[in-house]
């Protein structure tokens, strides 16, 4: 019987603005050490008997970023499911055990949220184990965390009767609990039958879809033809887009749990945190001997109990208390440490003004690289362009706008009309508007140029693909 880790990586993390954005969200960032939260996710899996590599279910426009960070560390994902949109937990994870049962009818999936920091990989490893024997049992096994505190920010499970299954501390499931106010929250505290909602599962494939197309079966008819409609696109499975589209959005718990009797809950104290605010990052951090949490260049006077994070130049702060200050190259949070939860309302507002600072960093990932918007005026825009060893653009033209390109560092390849030809350091050339060019870096060093745009639109949005490596065509 295998067992298939389904890692579940879409979300926005719009709580961590302005670091997390909706084209760059937490679960892609390096928040609490040198690997990106997907990546810790990805390895602690690590050493598991019996476990395959892990199925990704990620959105569409995150596709080569998950791609390249499960690359970098070395792990081949049994498949990388693309969401044409988000429709909560319980349809990605059909689309998944779907396909874990094509696989093997007796299949095993383990539900893995992306973005959540686990301390105590060995004892979360011993969890899995005892959860997977729970799940032999029948059982579709949710994992509930010890309460440390009375927290108002995560759900609650109410453990019912215990559920006996050698060296099993399991329970029934009497019921699920939103998240509390505080005086809520300490009476579940002060009960001792109350565990936090961590939305990580374990269960027989076979088993879920059975309850999932008895309790919820418009979820289980769309993702069924979403997923037998599926199309491959170079690494990754496409679900039929109107089918997945048309399909209910509702979590694992309300879908599923919440209605089967053949719940139980394994109680598990792991070191966890879903990482959800910039408080959770500096309950979690190394804290200085007046309790400030910092990174980047940050200098203090007189500031106490603080986070302050810093990702392009000097930060300082003074008579602070109780706050958070998030510096990138574009924005800054200024927020009390106990409102940290209402950032996402500023992401709100962002999107209702159609700014871009909710959705993209000035440093935007591509399959190819990135860019770096250094300055905009009217008229006209710069960038810094880095491409990867080995990496090619879209051949591609402009209606609106013309470009100068100068290397800074290594050597491009270019494409110009009919013409192809190399530059070299402090070399440039001019694309004028309308004319079909490709820049490619053949090289085994990152290729670095400045990019001055010109016109009357500067919108990426006008771009017209001719070929494109990574399936881009228009």
């Amino acid at each position: 019987m295998q067992l298939i880790p389904v890692i579940l990586c879409g979300g926005s993390g719009s709580r961590l603005w302005p670091l997390s954005r909706e084209l760059y969200p937490k679960q892609l960032l390096a928040l609490t050490g040198e690997h990106t939260l997907l990546q810790q996710t990805a390895l602690r899996l690590s050493g598991i008997d019996d476990i395959q590599p892990p199925l990704v279910i990620c959105n569409e426009e995150h596709r080569f970023l998950v791609a390249e960070q499960l690359r970098q560390i070395g792990v081949e994902p049994l498949g990388i499911f693309l969401e044409p949109v988000g429709r909560n937990t319980a349809p990605a994870a059909t689309l998944a055990a779907l396909h874990a049962v094509n696989l093997d009818q007796n299949a095993k999936i383990i539900v893995l949220p992306a973005d959540h920091l686990i301390k105590d990989t060995d004892a979360f490893q011993k969890s899995i184990k005892t959860g997977a024997k729970l799940a032999d049992t029948g059982r579709l096994v949710t994992f509930g965390i010890i309460p440390e505190g009375p927290e108002t920010g995560y759900g609650y499970i109410k453990k019912g009767t215990s559920y006996p299954v050698e060296s099993c501390d399991a329970y029934t499931i009497e019921r699920f609990a939103e998240k509390p106010n505080a005086k809520t929250a300490a009476s579940y505290l002060a009960d001792g039958g109350y565990s936090w909602n961590s939305g990580m599962f374990i269960f027989p494939a076979p088993l879920f879809l059975r309850e999932l197309e008895q309790h919820q079966p418009d979820i289980y008819r769309h993702c069924l033809k979403a997923q037998e409609q599926s199309t491959r696109d170079l690494d990754f499975t496409r679900p039929e887009r109107e089918a997945f589209v048309s399909c209910p959005s509702d979590s694992i718990d309300y879908a599923v749990m919440e209605k089967t009797d053949k719940g139980v809950v394994l109680p598990i104290d792991v070191g966890w945190n879903d990482i959800g605010a910039w408080s959770a990052l500096w309950d979690v951090g190394e804290k200085d001997d007046r309790g400030n949490v910092t990174y980047g260049d940050v200098l203090l006077h007189d500031t106490t109990n603080s986070f302050i994070h810093s990702s392009n130049r000097l930060l300082t702060a003074v008579g602070m208390d109780d706050c958070v200050i998030v510096e990138t190259s574009d924005a800054v949070l200024v927020s009390r440490k106990d409102q940290v939860q209402d950032v996402k309302n500023i992401v709100t507002l962002l999107r209702s003004q159609n700014r871009q600072e909710a959705t993209l960093h000035r440093q935007v990932f591509r399959p190819w690289g990135s860019y770096e918007g250094i300055t905009m005026g009217d008229r006209f825009q710069v960038k810094l362009i880095t491409v990867n060893p080995g990496a090619i653009l879209s051949l591609q033209m402009h209606h609106h706008r013309a470009e100068h390109w100068i290397v800074v560092k290594g050597t491009a390849k270019i494409t110009k009309g009919e013409e192809e030809f190399l530059l070299g350091e402090n070399e440039s050339t001019f694309i004028p508007l309308g004319v079909t060019h490709r820049l490619e870096n053949s090289g085994v060093i990152p290729l670095e140029l400045i990019e001055v745009q010109s016109g009357s639109y500067l919108g990426e949005d006008d771009i017209v693909r001719f070929e494109d490596t990574y399936g881009r065509v228009d």
